[in-house]
């Protein structure tokens, strides 16, 4: 399918200014970027007086950790969603498998005349909407919302802002990882009634007691490996399905911002145990390695600095299959060669 030129902002925000009945969609298992962007141009086109539905294909339920977000009740059951809307938008999903078992949503409005309106900021964004704004330089897809919005003359209120927010303090690591533009914009966003230490608190500040025996276990498994990545260094740990009594999502893909911390590897790796033999991963990388370029090669993708990926097999295969498509690292421009030793 063929869309319309990654900047045409202008031809997007048309789309969304006329219509009248919108179904959004998040990738699975949503972060705060997803969710957030979904609810912030959900609640715009809601109070223009459009029909809007918010919607994700795994889990069942919001993240608790993001409930806070949907103020205005948005979310809907994957099961509520028709098979066709008058106008569909995917958000932060670089493919169709990323909508998981909604991707049939996006068919099936191609296939009635329908358009698929694509939001997104990854690099391995397959363009599979008939229309897309899609830029890898925003860091995140919260940025691009905000965009949309502006050129709409959506008013940012302390709930759509607010979802923006969560977005931007997400994937840009509380702003380590912005423009100077993206800290105009977040100062936007707190002008217009964000309140950042409730975000805070929300998004990264509260855990269930049970987070603490699991990571425990869990750092227990890590594993430092020096030489791998042409010497760069990788750690690594797995989260078993037996790990997971009375935690929630968001402490599972939680771990890897925190074993990312250890200073004598390039790159970090989780994998977390999805099935029997099935497994979802998690890469990211101190600033050397492009990890989005392994992650493509085990089906994956993502960001230069932090990608994501589902393998099949046993732990040791699924490490032997990272450890592989890390072996031949690729270098971001301007980086440094592999670490000293000694």
């Amino acid at each position: 399918m063929s869309g319309v030129s990654t900047t045409d902002l202008g031809v997007a925000a048309e789309l969304l200014r006329t219509a009248t009945d919108v179904t959004l969609l998040a990738h699975v298992a949503p972060d705060a970027d997803a969710l957030g962007s979904a609810l912030a141009l959900g609640l715009a086109l809601h109070r223009r007086g459009a029909s809007v539905r918010v919607c994700f294909g795994f889990p069942d339920e919001v993240p608790e950790s993001l409930r806070w977000l949907d103020v205005a009740g948005l979310v809907v059951p994957a099961d509520d969603v028709p098979a066709t809307a008058g106008l569909l938008v995917t958000v932060d999903s670089s493919s169709l498998d990323r909508l998981g078992r909604l991707a049939d949503r996006v068919e099936a409005t191609v296939a009635a005349g329908s358009p698929v309106l694509v939001v997104d900021h990854h690099a391995s964004n397959t363009f599979f909407g008939t229309h897309h704004v899609v830029d890898e330089a925003a860091e995140a897809t919260a940025v691009l919302v905000a965009d949309l919005l502006d050129l709409l003359g959506v008013e940012l209120d302390t709930a759509i802002a607010t979802c923006l927010y969560a977005g931007l303090v997400t994937d840009t690591g509380s702003f380590r990882r912005a423009r100077p533009v993206t800290h105009e914009l977040a100062a936007r966003l707190v002008a217009a009634g964000v309140d950042p230490d409730q975000a805070a608190r929300e998004l990264f500040g509260t855990h269930p007691f049970a987070f603490l025996p699991m990571l425990a276990t869990v750092l227990e498994r890590a594993v430092l490996e020096p030489d791998a990545v042409g010497g760069r260094g990788l750690v690594h740990t797995s989260v078993l399905l037996t790990d997971l009594d009375g935690v929630r999502i968001e402490e599972v893909e939680a771990v890897v911002d925190i074993v990312r911390t250890v200073g004598e590897a390039e790159v970090a790796a989780v994998i977390k145990q999805a099935g029997p033999t099935t497994w979802t991963g998690s890469l990211r990388a101190t600033g050397a390695v492009d990890v989005r370029a392994a992650a493509l090669r085990l089906g994956g993708g993502g960001h230069r600095l932090a990608a994501g990926f589902t393998a099949h097999g046993d732990r040791a295969e699924v490490l032997d299959q990272v450890r592989e498509a890390l072996a031949e690292p690729v270098l971001i421009a301007g980086e440094p060669g592999p670490r000293a030793s000694g």
